[in-house]
């Protein structure tokens, strides 16, 4: 059998079809055996080499291509932190699951795509930044400045306070790639420019005035002709999305609130004593230093020589100021490297012993006598030289001037205890029936109250309160009709809910909205009838008749009002922007219109002249003022061009089941 086999599988026939089906595992399945890999990513995005811009998409050639991935975790920081800048600036408006929605996934995966098409372009077209540009931009930073001027302490502060703590140079990094990844739509935006011919030409529109006539037609009066069936229906049909009943709920609700629970006991004077006793260590005003310093900066990486020159530069200056009748200011501002205390004479203000120093500083200062200089001290920031001017002994407060505030702190500790002990109390006992709200009210005797049925938007009292809104109508409680977690109103007041009863959205049937079909029906005709009046007055005017003639024949008056400008009500917003939409009229004619207002009338209007706006009217301020946000926005509108350009030059791949 084995023979067969063999003579079976070496004929050209057999060789024909193992060379067919190399063809594609060599473009495919090699590729997938090569590189199998369990991918993370949320989105990737690919490049061809600089110098085969043409290359193709598939393997091997894929090989050849510059990739880069936008990681699942790297996408979740990002959409989290666009959460919880969305839920800051809408407060109790913000609604978590509207939120999820793809499209705002995509918008903020769409934001990293853009950073990383910029980042790879830069690379490729081997931008770099200088050490030089990277400080300018941290010492710019005002988180970073004191009066107004970069502070070294106040930096290193700042990055050890972030959470995770964030090195010097991890920051800087950051901003290295910040800057590499913008500096090239920042130029390009920059480099735009908007000509003189260009402005007087925006000026002329700008400035441009109409001499215009007008007829304001009043509102026809009340329509109160019949509407048959068959044209309720026929306007029912036309607009049965407008005719729907919102989705509403009822609830029951137990409302938990500190200010209406029964007041706690007032603490008596042992409890306050002992506690007093157990923080005493609270009510001391520490003791503080007043100190200056002189600073020699040196990088914490610097060479051995470069720190060996610092220490005897920071020596041979304490040595200068420890000589009888030295001025420890005038060395600090003649020697000092601390740009924020400089100009100060080195002052760093009054000092305690909690951190807010480096540990190095703070324990030299806090081992110093008055008037004492100190020796060279070592901190990542290079070598002090500290003169310790005055200290401050701390104070221990007595208990009579701290009982007031001990006895308030009491008071809201046991009213916060006691709202803690009913809430609790509560949840217990709707865990053991969670279906039900009045078991559990009454072991806490609060009673069960009612409130509905209420629309989204629409409730009063607690049915206003946005959380209380999206636990009614959330699914979990609408389909199962268990009792809610407390949900908080204000500190101290919360309040837990059970959807009673829900009412889905639904179409209201003809009969229920006749009255309102009738109205909009009429309402309609009536506004109809002003657009048909307005159209024929138009045409008219098209003709050759004028306004006033017209107006005259209706009994109205035709008002001429020379050089309307942009923007002005002449009588309405709406009337004014349609005289600037109609096109300027040829010699001897006019150029006609109408508007429909909000109040059911009309505005037919005819413009009889254009003067253009003077460009010399405008200041050189308000001129240059104007020609610097056009050129912004043609500036941005450049850079946006630029990415989207990038973007279609490089393969983006989106895994839309990972986001």
């Amino acid at each position: 059998m084995l023979q067969k086999l063999r003579e079976k599988t070496s004929g050209w026939i057999a060789m024909v079809i193992l060379g067919l089906l190399c063809i594609p595992f060599a473009f495919f399945g090699m590729e997938q055996y090569l590189f199998q890999s369990n991918q993370t990513f949320a989105a990737k995005v690919e490049a061809p080499p600089k110098w085969w811009q043409s290359a193709p998409s598939w393997w091997p050639a894929t090989m050849l291509w510059q990739r880069d991935e936008i990681d699942q975790s790297e996408f979740r920081d990002a959409f989290e932190q666009a959460r919880q800048q969305q839920r800051q600036a809408q407060g109790d408006n913000f609604d978590p699951r509207a939120f999820e929605s793809i499209d705002n996934k995509r918008k903020v995966l769409d934001g990293l795509v853009d950073q990383l098409v910029m980042r790879m372009s830069a690379k490729r077209a081997g931008i770099a930044v200088s050490d030089a540009q990277v400080r300018d931009v941290i010492q710019s930073i005002p988180a970073f400045q004191v009066d107004g001027k970069f502070d070294p302490q106040r930096y290193q502060l700042a990055l050890a306070s972030q959470v995770p703590a964030m090195s010097p140079r991890g920051f800087e990094q950051q901003i290295r790639e910040g800057l590499q990844q913008s500096l090239v739509p920042s130029q390009v935006a920059a480099s735009a420019f908007v000509t003189q011919s260009q402005m007087d030409r925006l000026m002329k529109l700008i400035g441009e005035r109409r001499d215009v006539s007008f007829v304001v037609l009043p509102p026809p009066v009340e329509d109160t002709a019949p509407v048959t069936d068959d044209e309720a229906s026929r306007w029912y049909d036309a607009h049965k999305a407008e005719y729907r009943a919102p989705e509403t709920v009822s609830i029951e609700y137990v409302d938990i609130d500190s200010a209406t629970l029964p007041a706690p006991a007032a603490a008596d004077e042992a409890a306050l004593r002992a506690r007093y006793e157990q923080e005493k260590a609270r009510f001391v005003d520490p003791e503080q230093r007043l100190a200056s310093h002189i600073l020699v900066s040196v990088a914490p990486d610097a060479d051995a020589k470069a720190q060996k020159a610092a220490e005897e530069k920071a020596a041979r200056i304490a040595a200068e100021a420890r000589k009888p009748g030295a001025d420890f200011a005038a060395l600090a501002r003649a020697d000092s490297d601390d740009t924020g205390s400089k100009d100060s004479g080195g002052d760093l203000g009054w000092v305690a012993h909690d951190g807010g120093m480096v540990k190095p500083f703070e324990d030299a200062l806090f081992a110093m006598q008055a008037g004492d200089v100190s020796e060279p001290v070592k901190t990542d920031f290079g070598w002090h030289v500290i003169k310790l001017r005055e200290v401050r002994s701390g104070k221990q407060t007595s208990f009579e001037d701290a009982r007031a505030q001990l006895a308030s702190e009491q008071g809201d500790v046991d009213r916060e205890r006691a709202f803690n002990e009913v809430t609790g109390k509560l949840v217990d006992q709707v865990l053991k029936n969670p279906s039900a709200l009045a078991p559990a009210a009454r072991a806490v005797d609060l009673p069960v109250q009612k409130l509905g049925p209420f629309a989204r938007g629409q409730g009063t009292g607690i049915a206003a309160n946005p959380a209380v809104v999206r636990a009614a109508f959330s699914e979990s409680l609408v389909q199962d009709g268990t009792v809610s977690d407390p949900i908080e109103i204000a500190p101290g007041h919360s309040v837990v809910i059970r959807v009673t009863q829900h009412t889905p959205e639904r179409a209201l049937a003809l009969a229920e909205v006749k009255d309102r079909v009738v109205a909009e029906i009429r309402g309609d005709r009536m506004r109809k009838a002003t657009q048909t009046a307005a159209d024929a007055m138009v045409a008219r005017l098209k003709g050759g008749e004028t306004l006033s003639a017209m107006a005259a024949t209706l009994g109205l008056a035709a008002q001429d009002v020379p050089n309307v400008p942009r923007g002005v009500p002449v009588p309405d917003p709406a009337a004014t922007e349609a005289y600037f939409e109609v096109p300027v009229p040829a010699a001897g004619k006019v150029s006609p219109g109408a508007v429909m207002l909000d109040n059911g009338g009309a505005v037919v209007f005819a413009v009889t002249k254009v003067t253009p706006g003077d460009p010399k009217e405008a200041s050189e301020q308000e001129r240059t003022a104007l020609q610097q946000q056009l050129a912004q926005l043609a500036g941005n509108e450049d850079a946006a061009g630029m990415l989207k350009s990038l973007r279609k030059k490089m393969k983006i791949t989106v895994a839309e089941s990972r986001l």
